[in-house]
């Protein structure tokens, strides 16, 4: 099971293991963290799960597709780093991947 280390906004840091195929999203959500909404339920439609991938993992997570990015381009503290969490799946390969939950817009 991968884990990924969740940084709230409040700079509180928590593991989550998950199983390979859940996106960081449901892995967040799951965990009752209810600072990222993810209002759409992963959809790719609202922008609400917003998060910052710590840039030592920024490749291997890679860019984001062009919905995604349009997405992100409506929120205020998009950053280079900025991804929407429903749109990164957890696997081996993201084993330890840390991700900040962005503020809200």
């Amino acid at each position: 099971m991968p884990a990924i280390e969740v940084t709230t906004r409040d700079g509180a840091k928590t593991q989550l293991r998950g199983a390979s195929g859940l996106s960081v999203m449901e892995m967040i959500r799951d965990a009752g963290i209810d600072e990222l909404l993810a209002l759409c339920g992963g959809c790719c439609s609202c922008a609400t799960c917003h998060v910052f991938v710590d840039p030592a993992w920024s490749e291997r997570v890679g860019g984001p597709g062009i919905d995604e990015s349009d997405l992100l381009d409506s929120s205020s503290s998009r950053g280079p780093t900025s991804r929407l969490s429903c749109q990164i799946t957890v696997g081996p390969e993201l084993d330890g991947l840390q991700v900040t939950i962005a503020p809200e817009d």
